[in-house]
């Protein structure tokens, strides 16, 4: 019995109850009273439950009923949100919007975009990935995200096309207690090449046996920012960081901003959108992509 129970007699359920009487679930639903409580009995009689006690003048909900209706009311919205979800893809607008974002972009700037997103297109989830190097050109290349916004890796296969985005602010820091620290002027490459350089590397094959933005002979590698970030805090060596990331460390005192030879005084990073040449962005990534494009 419980597999005849329909939607229509789930909507007709949080109608009476919204409404406070049959009579005035049939007037929303455009329906006669009797229809109404048809319905109901029915429902009741397959759920095995009583909804409404009916004793008084207008019918109030039994604990069952009122139980029940948290669930009523949530496969109806299921079923609305499937049904937005598809008639947006009837219209053209994705399923799912995947993104693979650089982790050198400003989380700031990628949370509004991010809300944006949900309030512009809210039958459309966001699958959101955060990754360096290769790691944001191979969920592209695969097809598990349609966009991606790369800063780190300066070159594009030619499955991709690349749009500019935004410019991002680098810092090249030390700790205080660093050597490099005291040094007032551009460092030589010399010095530069006797200290440990901290290096973002690639989980992914995809650079091996390539090094972008390296000057130092001495590195450590690293797949995390964060841990980067704490090895230079710590006084482990010295390494360019997006400096949104830094910036309350410098302020602090607790990083230290060098200048070195074959880095401009404020270093940017060209941060670009990318997307398979046979799979172009759809609304929803048009629309994220303009909002990452907003400082």
């Amino acid at each position: 019995m419980l597999d005849g129970v329909t939607l229509d007699q789930l909507r007709t359920f949080i109608a009476a109850v919204d409404e406070g009487s049959f009579s005035a679930a049939g007037r929303k639903l455009r329906r006669a009273q009797s229809v109404v409580s048809q319905t109901l009995a029915n429902l009741e009689a397959q759920l095995g439950v009583k909804l409404f006690d009916r004793s008084s003048r207008y019918p109030k909900l039994t604990d069952a009923g009122r139980s029940l209706l948290v669930d009523a009311r949530s496969v109806a919205d299921t079923i609305d949100g499937f049904k937005a979800r598809a008639r947006a893809m009837r219209e053209g607008l994705e399923p799912e919007l995947a993104v693979v974002i650089d982790v050198m972009y400003p989380m700031d700037d990628l949370t509004r975009a991010a809300t944006h997103s949900r309030e512009r297109f809210p039958h459309t989830p966001l699958r959101l990935y955060v990754e360096a190097l290769g790691g944001v050109i191979e969920p592209v290349l695969d097809r598990r995200c349609s966009i991606g916004v790369i800063g780190s890796l300066p070159t594009v296969p030619d499955d991709l096309k690349s749009e500019p985005l935004r410019d991002v602010p680098l810092a090249t820091v030390v700790s205080p207690s660093h050597p490099l620290a005291a040094r007032r002027g551009v460092i030589p490459a010399s010095t530069i090449a006797k200290q440990v350089q901290l290096v973002l590397t690639d989980r992914t094959p995809l650079t091996e046996g390539r090094d972008f933005a390296v000057f130092s002979p001495l590195t450590w590698r690293l797949a995390d920012l964060g841990a980067k970030h704490a090895f230079l805090k710590a006084g482990l060596g010295w390494g360019h960081m997006p400096l949104h990331m830094v910036q309350s460390d410098i302020d602090a005192g607790a990083l230290v901003k060098i200048r070195i030879q074959g880095v401009g005084r404020d270093p940017l990073m060209a941060m670009s959108v990318v997307y398979r040449k046979d799979a172009p962005p759809g609304p929803a990534a048009r629309s994220f992509i303009a909002q990452l494009a907003t400082n």
